[in-house]
């Protein structure tokens, strides 16, 4: 991965071992196989990006930020509008758990409807300015919708590896983008393993996640966009559905770049939520931070995991923060899919509001202080998993087209 190096951009550092290397040719460290950090040069950055400076920046897309981004060339970057989604004050839902500072940051209004846009645009962006014609990548559905719906039009192959099982939705997004897919007979991280021994074959540019560091940069302009949309003002402690670990990791990098630009004065807590059958984040966070396989089943398919690809780095994030984690069922999932909706006209599939699960359980149990600043990352539309959907609201009344059946259905249900 030879390119020219975007004017920030120091250098590389490894999750795992802390040493540092040049480049990212081979994706991850070349000492010991780790995850790498994209380093910059914050004293260089700072000349450009300023408060003012955003100030007067009409643009209000992820590349608002392109001073703190790993792009040289921003020429055929995705066309499609992706970043700077509604922060919504939840008003309602903070009523009910005795919160008076709550936000929710709706990222399922992304182009592709969900979160992954943002990874994925810089990624893209990448292997456009690497002169790549083919881009590879494994997912449970969101990541690989993204990448198909920002390559559609620009000339680049998309070839995703998807596990059979994936939500109809997803795959058909896919293909209407136009993506070549590949279902794998397995879960996610076997497709994922399928995937990374594709890349070595047929030289394919690979988009995975945590795997690719450039992934990890998309993800970091919603904490970018966070402080812009509270007035400068950090919160408290931020929510954030945890599966492979990159979304956390990336919203932690977003914090620490705009603390070292002087942007920002204090950093948040983060809170990694997960799934009960995908804790692999939360088990070793609270152990001897190793990460081992987990089950991964839950019905929220974006989060289902067994071994986090970014694991290390989100197990950092939380430790650096002074963090924790918090798991949470899939009944209480489809609970908070149900009431995100009811109470903040926010539809979020299992995943996408997995952290306001997670929010609802911390809270009863005290730790969030009524009159913190709270966000949390709803990081999906819930029109992806319209399966789910169905479970946590049930089944709309059926009677034939007659008066009488009306009024025996209104007097017997009490509806008004």
């Amino acid at each position: 991965m030879s390119a020219p190096r975007a004017g920030g951009v120091a250098g590389f550092q490894c999750v795992r071992c802390g040493k540092q290397t040049p480049d990212a040719k081979g994706y991850v460290c070349p000492f010991c196989g780790g995850n790498l950090e994209v380093l910059y040069d914050y004293k260089a950055v700072k000349k450009t990006l300023t408060r003012k400076a955003l100030e007067r920046n009409s643009d209000k897309s992820v590349w608002r930020y392109k001073d703190i981004l790993p792009i040289a060339r921003y020429r055929g970057v995705p066309i499609v509008h992706i970043g700077w989604t509604p922060l919504y004050k939840a008003e309602r839902l903070g009523k009910d758990l005795g919160l008076a500072n709550l936000y929710l940051k709706d990222d399922g209004r992304n182009p592709s409807g969900s979160f992954k846009d943002r990874a994925g645009a810089v990624a893209v962006a990448k292997a456009l300015e690497l002169g790549e014609k083919t881009i590879t990548g494994a997912s449970t559905g969101n990541a690989a919708s993204s990448m198909a719906c920002l390559t559609a039009g620009l000339g680049v192959k998309a070839i995703i590896f998807v596990p059979e099982k994936a939500p109809v939705a997803k795959i058909a997004q896919l293909l209407v983008f136009g993506a070549t897919v590949i279902a794998v007979k397995g879960t996610y991280d076997q497709a994922f393993d399928l995937c990374l021994q594709a890349t070595a074959e047929f030289g394919w540019y690979n988009r995975n996640t945590g795997h690719n560091p450039f992934t990890r940069e998309g993800k970091k302009t919603c904490s970018f966009e966070l402080i812009e949309q509270l007035g400068w003002d950090c919160p408290d402690q931020v929510f954030v559905p945890v599966g492979d670990g990159n979304i956390i990791s990336g919203i932690w990098k977003g914090f620490k770049d705009f603390h070292a630009l002087g942007l920002i004065d204090r950093l948040p807590r983060l809170v990694a939520v997960q799934a009960a059958g995908s804790d692999a984040v939360k088990r070793a966070f609270e152990s001897d931070g190793v990460i081992r396989p987990v089950s991964g089943d839950t019905l929220a398919d974006s989060i289902s995991v067994s071994v986090p690809r970014d694991g290390e780095a989100a197990v950092k994030a939380l430790k650096e923060s002074g963090g924790y984690a918090v798991s949470v069922t899939d009944d209480e999932i489809l609970a908070a899919m149900r009431d995100t909706a009811h109470r903040e006209s926010v539809f979020g599939e299992p995943a996408g509001v997995t952290a306001v699960a997670g929010l609802r359980k911390a809270a009863a149990q005290g730790l969030v202080k009524s009159n913190e600043k709270t966000v949390v990352l709803v990081t999906g539309n819930g029109l992806k998993d319209v399966a789910s959907a169905m479970k946590a609201v049930g089944k709309p009344y059926l009677i034939a087209p007659d008066a009488g059946e009306l009024k025996k259905l209104v007097k017997e249900q009490d509806i008004r």
